[in-house]
């Protein structure tokens, strides 16, 4: 720690508060001019407005109570990104009780910006504060939060090092802006070049339902099967996200289970695995000549020699399909595709194998090119995020 730097325990340094929620049995408590927040609204890094609204009647009959402005704002449940981030309250607001304000104490020499920005890099400590992963649902308390330990430099200082990670962040901002800008260009290229393909009726080009262009549309066991440390790769929707199969997140059954599922479905070399929930309407090809299993969160599809397994990949990939797919979605919760409806789905397609051919390789040329792009921008915002963590440990441990 830099000389004249102290550290401190948020309990000790900063008045800590909660708020609550008005009866909802009580329509007149809602709606009025003061501004309540919710965990959702802690995302905007600075809290300038919200949706949320209470009356007087609804703050006076519950705990919420106004919160001091330019007080830290924390997210104490969630298992998206809200639980663990921060926010600068900077209007005169209330909360419910999924969130604590923290309000450095005069005597403190605590600014609120520099507590912000401590805790705003230290969001996966936070989170991690309750377990040691993400699949913990227990939210943060209280008396975690009152135990956080924070560096206090000399209030000079402290107004130093937040201007210059202020303008250094702004500039990282608008980097990493640029980036997810050109990776979506990149996807929205090639998506916008599967549409054309897919939508238009050329010369040779005849129509069909996929019932018609495939040997066997099927899916995986029913039954949730047992699970192995080694054993028969097993494979779920979960497996099937991106276009491709992810071979590393695998589970294992054993041969008695395998044999079984077997029966059902042999999935095999250049078979067409597509997700019937979760990222639903995502396809790839079984890539490995190796024997697995499938789970019924997964359809199999295996072309006819009529058509070319690369060009039905491409086709259920593309937005002409995904309209289809969504069209088609049933349940509710969590929507799935259900098999007699894969088998409805029309495609448009060359007649002519040479032609499949010709279209799948300019296709596959340019998958290639944007998953180049992606991979570059997405290291680019890997890099941007590292060069963002280096800066706050550099500012905290009194290297800036």
């Amino acid at each position: 720690m830099k000389k004249g730097w102290q550290t401190k325990r948020i309990g000790e340094i900063c008045d800590l508060a909660t708020g609550g929620t008005p009866s909802r049995s009580k329509p007149e408590y809602f709606g009025g001019s003061i501004k309540w927040l919710v965990s959702g609204d802690i995302h905007e890094g600075e809290i300038r407005d919200c949706e949320g609204r209470i009356t007087e009647a609804g703050m006076k009959n519950s705990n919420a109570k106004l919160l001091p402005v330019n007080s830290v704002m924390i997210a104490l449940n969630g298992q998206g990104k809200t639980r663990g981030t921060v926010a600068l309250l900077r209007v005169p607001a209330t909360c419910n009780q999924s969130m604590v304000c923290m309000t450095p104490k005069p005597s403190s020499g605590l600014m609120p910006e520099f507590l912000y920005t401590n805790l705003h890099g230290r969001y996966e400590e936070l989170r991690h504060m309750t377990s040691d992963d993400d699949k913990d649902r227990r939210g943060l308390n209280m008396g975690l939060i009152r135990s956080i330990e924070v560096p206090i430099a000399p209030l000079a200082e402290q107004q130093r090092i937040v201007g210059v990670l202020d303008e250094a962040f702004a500039g990282l901002a608008t980097a990493q802006a640029n980036a997810a800008k050109n990776l979506q260009n990149a996807r929205a290229l090639f998506e916008s070049h599967l549409q054309s393909v897919f939508t238009r009726r050329g010369d040779g080009w005849v129509e069909k339902h996929l019932k018609e262009v495939c040997e066997k549309i099927t899916d995986g066991t029913h039954q949730t099967p047992k699970y192995f440390d080694e054993g028969v790769v097993f494979l779920s929707s979960r497996n099937v996200t991106s276009g491709t199969i992810d071979w590393e997140r695998i589970k294992y059954i054993d041969t008695k289970q395998h044999l079984e599922m077997h029966k059902r479905v042999a999935p095999r070399l250049n078979d067409i695995l597509l997700a019937k929930n979760g990222t639903t309407g995502v396809a790839a090809i079984v890539d490995r000549d190796t024997t697995f299993d499938i789970y019924v969160s997964l359809a199999l599809l295996r072309a006819l020699p009529t058509i070319r397994a690369r060009f039905l990949l491409h086709f259920i990939n593309s937005p002409a399909a995904k309209v289809q797919f969504n069209k088609r979605l049933k349940g509710v919760g969590v929507p799935n595709l259900h098999l007699e409806e894969i088998r409805e789905v029309r495609l448009a397609f060359p007649a002519e194998l040479k032609e499949q051919d010709r279209v799948v390789a300019k296709l596959d040329a340019l998958a290639t090119e944007t998953q180049r792009l992606a991979g570059h921008y997405e290291q680019k915002q890997a890099a941007l995020a590292a060069l963002k963590k280096s800066l706050l440990h550099q500012a905290f441990t009194g290297e800036l």
